[in-house]
């Protein structure tokens, strides 16, 4: 650095690895002591990430025609892909993006879904599918995880062989290799989050050009790549994490007064990133949804799980095409939604004294019943003094219209009062009384509450949800799964729910079995919602959904299993030639991560220990670097890993993939700082020639410090050397071919927790 010999530091906040140029250098030397600094390693940096680049599409493609079979979860996410070439609606816990991408690699391929994906082991060749290009899709992304995981530590400031040691870890990992060679979602939010931290480090580096165009690029990227990687699966939130406490971090040294803001450039400041990175990526976020929706515009398989406000927009649902209008004096039979269930009564009535010594009302007996009958069916009659007399008799039944149902097979009203039902006596009987006794009327009126409903929102069988809530008593008509007693015939208790907004509150009219009036037959229309209301129901049942996946399955872990490798997941098996795909991550790299971040956590508590009592183990521009970009990364594993600990559902060893590569840039990092002499440093780019707002902040440019002595790189060349290695001893369970003996299979086992098929049986080694 001897051009810069009377360089000295600016008190602007700015750190020593911020180096300042002489102010007496004119720009265009300026910029040719740059470029003469600058070339030879771009030259060197573009060879390794071709080589690089090459590797790992080769990694990722060897095989990937085999087998000619459906694997694990492909019957899942080539399944949703088929149905977005039929348009036919589906469910899925996650959002839409990566379906979507898969869809239109089929639309591309001349794929028309005609083939479900029902079964692991169902034949591709012989049901004509073009698995190979779906296949190609999450495999070409998969191997772009390496150079982006380069360039990443390139952009960080890292020398070459740091840069290539992270990328080498992440290269030889067959638990990488093997999730992304398969109709899965991995790849995608994986490819995705490393764009967001290489798009954040481009825009962080311009920080000296603030609200110039290639800073406001940068930083519109940053939120578009947020924005796709929560698009594949909602943990993609904790890539929003990640970025949001370093952008707080960040707002937090601009409003430092030493950084030379004024509040008004601090206010463009903070309004840029909410810009950036909260508006725009929950406007692609949303706009997946919205395609989600226009695609899938016909009845299918998810329709089930929709509201039948939903399901009505659904061309051919049986929603749209057998709801009917519910009219006053119309006989119906209603069901309770979660139990399926109808509201039934017969002529027998509920005991004296119950089992527990309670006495009932001896009234007739209302229960719920699993079959349709005659006893199912119920007469809507206006309530007097309820009913405005000026509409017809006939008239339709709107939300918050008071009734009777009269129970057409023992001629009574039903009626609910103040007295305990069987088997719950903090809850209120449901019984009937005959429809010629009004000495307790308004025991018998019940108010019809739509759900979402508004004044003029009509009463429909099958699409409406609705709620009787009882007039004098407020309480609404429900059941749940516990049966009567022989003397009810172990039919289902009916009774009254005073928490009367509960969602098992909610019956259906299951169909109008008896007409007073003759509707005109007229082609229905498609019921139309407005997209957010669509958009918050289905994220409201995913959110539901997806925290109620805690079925146990054979190859589910814990997180606590996953650093350490404990077990692996079981893809696919040929028993014929012992075959099997095993996901099984790299050992040697895995446990390697978990050395080098306690080293990491170590190293920055004793340096913090240390500068409490006055020493300075590490030097300044050393200890910056690893404070900035170790612990970034440090915290990006912190977040796709820790949070898995409070979720309930079951889980995988794949769920670790992200934060896994998160720790092989935490690994190279303190690689590069035990063993390389090299850094690659400022992490910042000049503001020479820029209209940036604060003119008077020093103006700085990276410059390279050499010096990796060939024992870093004898050493980094071992360790890669030995990742490969045991990367090619376990590609047989990563690839699937060739089939091991069983000795083959015993040597591969390093833990017992490895749960691997045909292993040998006792006498075979």
């Amino acid at each position: 650095m001897s051009e810069y010999n009377q360089v000295r530091l600016r008190q602007s906040g700015h750190t020593e690895s911020e180096v300042p140029i002489q102010e007496n250098f004119d720009d265009k030397k300026k910029e040719t002591i740059f470029k003469k600094r600058e070339s030879k390693p771009d030259v060197a940096s573009r060879a390794t990430l071709a080589v690089l680049t090459l590797l790992s599409f080769a990694t990722r493609f060897y095989n990937i025609d085999y087998p000619s079979q459906v694997v694990f979860d492909e019957v899942h996410f080539g399944k949703f892909a088929s149905y977005y070439l039929k348009r036919a609606y589906f469910f899925d816990v996650h959002p839409p993006l990566a379906k979507l991408m898969f869809a239109g690699m089929g639309y591309l391929l001349g794929y028309d879904g005609h083939f479900e994906f029902d079964n692991i082991g169902d034949d591709y060749i012989e049901n004509d599918v073009p698995y190979v290009g779906l296949r190609a899709l999450p495999a070409t992304l998969g191997a772009l995880f390496v150079p982006l995981t380069y360039m990443i530590m390139i952009e960080s400031g890292y020398p070459i062989i740091t840069a290539i040691f992270a990328a080498a870890l992440v290269l030889f990992d067959n638990a990488l290799i093997c999730q992304t060679q398969l109709i899965l979602l991995d790849s995608m939010l994986v490819f995705f989050m490393l764009c967001t931290f290489y798009s954040y480090i481009r825009f962080y580096k311009l920080r000296m050009r603030e609200f110039s165009n290639e800073w406001w690029i940068w930083l519109v990227a940053s939120g578009v790549s947020l924005g796709l990687t929560i698009g594949v699966k909602m943990v993609g939130l904790f890539t929003v994490m990640t970025i949001g406490v370093a952008v707080l971090v960040d707002l937090w040294n601009l409003l430092d007064i030493n950084r030379g803001l004024t509040m008004a450039q601090f206010r463009k400041h903070f309004a840029a990133r909410a810009i950036g990175l909260i508006i725009v990526p929950i406007s692609v976020y949303l706009f997946f949804f919205y395609l989600h929706f226009l695609i899938l515009n016909t009845s299918g398989t998810g329709d089930v799980f929709m509201s039948p406000a939903f399901q009505e927009t659904l061309q051919g649902n049986e929603m749209n095409l057998q709801s009917s209008e519910i009219r006053f004096n119309d006989t119906i039979t209603l069901k309770h939604k979660d139990t399926s269930v109808f509201l039934h009564s017969h002529t027998e009535n509920y005991p004296l004294r119950y089992e527990d010594g309670r006495i009932s009302s001896q009234g007739q007996q209302v229960t719920g019943y699993l079959h349709n009958d005659t006893n199912n069916y119920w007469r809507i009659k206006p309530a007097e003094n309820f009913f405005n007399n000026s509409r017809p008799e006939n008239d339709t039944i709107k939300h918050k219209d008071y009734i009777l149902l009269e129970h057409i097979g023992t001629n009574s009203h039903l009626l609910t009062h103040d007295v305990a039902s069987p088997l719950m006596p903090t809850n209120q009987e449901f019984t009937t009384i005959p429809v010629d006794d009004d000495s307790r009327y308004n025991e018998t009126i019940f108010q019809v509450h739509i759900n979402d409903g508004e004044s003029d929102t009509v009463w429909k069988t099958k699409s409406s949800y609705i709620r009787l809530i009882h007039y004098n008593t407020k309480v609404a008509l429900w059941t749940h799964s516990s049966e009567l007693p022989e003397w009810g015939f172990n039919q289902q208790e009916v009774n009254g729910n005073k928490n009367n907004v509960e969602r098992s509150n909610i019956w259906i009219a299951n169909e109008v079995v008896g007409k007073n009036y003759t509707e005109p037959m007229e082609p229905k229309e498609l019921k139309k919602i407005p997209f957010l209301l669509k958009y918050f129901e289905l994220q409201r049942l995913m959110i539901s959904h997806n925290s109620g996946l805690t079925k146990p399955h054979p190859y589910s872990s814990g997180p606590i299993n996953w650093p350490f490798l404990i077990r692996g997941i079981s893809f696919w098996t040929n028993n014929d030639d012992r075959q099997q795909i095993y996901l099984l991550g790299n050992p040697f790299n895995w446990w390697l991560t978990v050395a080098s971040m306690a080293v990491l956590v170590g190293v920055l508590l004793a340096d913090i220990i240390s500068r409490r009592r006055g020493f300075e183990p590490i030097n300044k521009p050393v200890r910056i670097r690893l404070y900035n970009s170790g612990c970034f990364f440090f915290l990006a594993w912190f977040f796709h890993y820790i949070p898995f600990y409070l979720m309930g559902r079951s889980l995988f060893l794949h769920h670790y993939l992200p934060a896994l590569v998160c720790s092989y840039m935490v690994t190279s990092i303190v690689f590069n700082f035990m063993f390389v002499n090299s850094d690659n440093y400022p992490i910042l780019i000049s503001s020479v020639g820029s209209n940036n707002m604060s003119s008077n902040r020093p103006k700085v440019h990276s410059v390279l410090k050499a010096g990796v002595d060939y024992i870093s790189i004898i050493l980094a060349t071992i360790l890669i050397f030995i990742s490969f290695g045991v990367y090619i001893y376990f590609a047989p369970l990563t690839y699937g071919t060739p089939g091991l003996d069983p000795s083959g299979i015993h040597n591969r086992r390093w833990l017992d927790t490895w749960d691997l098929h045909f292993q040998p049986k006792r006498g075979e080694i």
